[in-house]
């Protein structure tokens, strides 16, 4: 603020026709309201009762959604994913969007015009998805909506009564749900829209612990092992009764019907080919999915290219580091030492767990240096459940539940420990706890101002980049001093990079699954174990690993060039807050943004 010249006599005489001049012009205001452009009132009101009722809509039409934002009003409720409710919301969405168009957006701010741009995106998305399809395709590689179900009792509360008779019911409405998606399942059968089958060896293995002949063998039975203090001792029995019942009447049932039908039907009969085109109108869906998954208009040729670039310029960075090991041998010969020398990895799953918790807990310490702003919400480390690690990732982000007693999660797959080195852990660890994942949504989650489809929602391309990005952000916290970790970290970012070379290449070119393999092997210091799963994944979930590279490609465009437009005036916290304040946002509104955020700095 600049000052004012002169002494106190002086400031009042030059201060009090401002002050006249301001108070005149409210009471201008005042007096004539048609004055103060009611055009952006209309609208700003026309868009914020848009946006409420179609989130209401949004809930109510998927009450798993509005348990883990903290609406509670539909706890004993699954979605209806039936192809009538589901032609029935899109009908809903394309009234929203007709309103949306009707509504006079040059009269909004700034503010408005970025909740725009966001809502349109995702409405848009949301029926082209429906079009194509994609509700035939509820599983891939290593999820699926049983999965989802499985974790059901992590997202509810369990404070009273009525929290465990809505658990109840929903555990009783586990064959209908489940018949419903197999109904989606056997439609994208017949008309060639399926997983490939080749993704889907040994899928079996994520249905079976859920086929039990005691219910207290059902992770789903948690819930009712221990009881708050307000629910009295006569009714425990009664609850654990009832959840018995639930789970050996309605929940097994359910997963049996899933897995014969899996086993007999879907297996033998998912498609043979890989690519993305080969489905049904599948250069369109492809597209649409690459456009989805990085938010940015552009081709699969050109990621490809830039995916191309990537490794390149890795591939010479992971030299250096080799060169100064002083190792003796090939590149390939470097990457079988790591695959095969048994120091590299853990001994046991409690090791694991530790180190990633010390590498965790070291960051935690670093984070008041590079954010402004910290999260309230804590996290936790523990293993991925037993029942869905075979097939999982070696790690994986779990948030908290809005409102609820649960922090957030960073989930350590324990299983197949010679696949899971140490040297890959600090990069690991900083993409899905924090600074990355954890840091990221929490903070989202506390944006109250936000409209909540804005603060509930997640963009890949957005959380994964920013989850890349926090792996190389280790280099300045202090981490990677070990080269064989630094190695680790680069590892990571090849595998990313590789990602953009090998989900385009199977998709659009032709790729086989075994030139996946080869390429991500050949790249990468990953497990042989993790490269096959991995391959498997991109097979069945198009462009989705896209998003990381792409992501972090942006974020790290911007941060440089506000170092270069701020000078030593540049702000690392300021400039992380500028990223997270506004949420998981696409690429294109994160770049406004941010060089909005650059443009007020320089002229402040």
């Amino acid at each position: 603020m600049v000052g004012v010249p002169g002494g106190a006599a002086t400031r009042k005489a030059l201060l009090l026709p401002v002050l006249l001049f301001l108070i005149q012009g409210v009471m201008a205001c005042s007096a004539s309201p048609d004055a103060w452009t009611p055009a952006v009132s209309r609208a700003h009101e026309q868009l914020w009762d848009l946006f409420d009722r179609e989130w209401r809509a949004r809930l109510q039409r998927n009450p798993l959604m509005a348990t883990s934002v903290g609406d509670h009003r539909y706890n004993d409720r699954l979605p209806d994913v039936s192809l009538a409710a589901l032609a029935e919301h899109a009908a809903l969405r394309r009234g929203f969007l007709a309103e949306l168009n009707a509504i006079d957006l040059d009269d909004l701010d700034d503010g408005d015009r970025i909740n725009v741009r966001i809502f349109r995106r995702q409405i848009e998305e949301a029926i082209a998805f429906f079009e194509f399809g994609d509700h035939q395709m509820p599983i891939n590689a290593d999820s699926g909506f049983h999965m989802g179900f499985a974790q059901l009792h992590r997202s509810m509360p369990f404070l009273g009564t009525l929290d465990y008779q809505n658990y109840i019911a929903r555990l009783k409405a586990a064959p209908d749900y489940f018949a419903q998606q197999i109904a989606n399942m056997r439609a994208g059968l017949e008309r060639g829209f399926s997983v490939p089958q080749v993704s889907l060896a040994g899928y079996e293995a994520t249905i079976e612990p859920h086929l039990v002949d005691d219910a207290t063998e059902s992770v789903l039975w948690a819930p009712f092992e221990s009881f708050p203090v307000a629910i009295p001792q006569a009714k425990h029995e009664q609850l654990q009764q009832s959840g018995r019942s639930a789970i050996l009447e309605g929940v097994v049932p359910a997963y049996q019907a899933f897995h014969d039908f899996f086993v007999e039907e879907y297996l033998p009969r998912a498609r043979a080919t890989l690519a993305a085109i080969e489905l049904p109108d599948g250069l369109a869906y492809y597209q649409e999915k690459v456009r989805s998954f990085t938010t940015l208009e552009i081709s699969p040729g050109e990621v490809h290219q830039i995916g191309l670039d990537e490794v390149a310029r890795i591939r010479a960075e992971m030299d250096e580091v080799v060169a100064g090991i002083e190792f003796h041998g090939s590149f390939t010969d470097f990457l079988t030492m790591l695959r095969t020398n048994p120091d590299f990895y853990p001994r046991s799953g409690a090791e694991l767990l530790r180190e990633a918790s010390y590498i965790a807990k070291r960051m935690d310490g670093r984070l008041p240096k590079l954010f402004a702003t910290l999260p309230r919400v804590p996290y936790t480390v523990e293993p991925v459940p037993d029942h869905i690690a075979p097939k999982y990732t070696s790690g994986r982000y779990v948030p908290p539940t809005e409102g609820g007693t649960e922090p957030g999660i960073y989930w350590v797959n324990v299983h197949n420990l010679d696949s899971r080195p140490f040297y890959a852990l600090e990069a690991l660890t900083l993409h899905e706890a924090v600074p990355g994942h954890h840091l990221q949504n929490a903070l989202a989650s506390e944006q109250d101002d936000q409209p909540p489809f804005r603060r509930f929602s997640y963009l890949s391309a957005f959380g994964e980049g920013w989850g890349l990005y926090s792996e190389w952000l280790g280099l300045e916290a202090g981490f990677y001093q070990d080269p064989y970790s630094n190695f680790g970290r680069l590892t990571y970012e090849m595998w990313r990079a590789c990602r953009l070379v090998v989900d385009t290449g199977v998709h659009s070119k032709g790729w086989t699954r075994q030139q996946v393999i080869d390429y991500m092997a050949s790249n990468t210091a990953l497990s042989l174990h993790e490269v096959t799963t991995e391959t498997d994944r991109y097979i069945a979930w198009p462009a989705q690993a896209l998003a990381y590279k792409m992501g972090q490609l942006e974020i790290l465009r911007l941060r440089r060039l506000a170092e270069e437009r701020l000078g030593q005036a540049f702000d690392v916290r300021r400039f992380h807050d500028t990223v997270l304040v506004n949420g998981s946002v696409p690429l294109d509104v994160l770049a406004d943004l941010v060089e909005s955020w650059i443009e007020r700095e320089v002229a402040g």
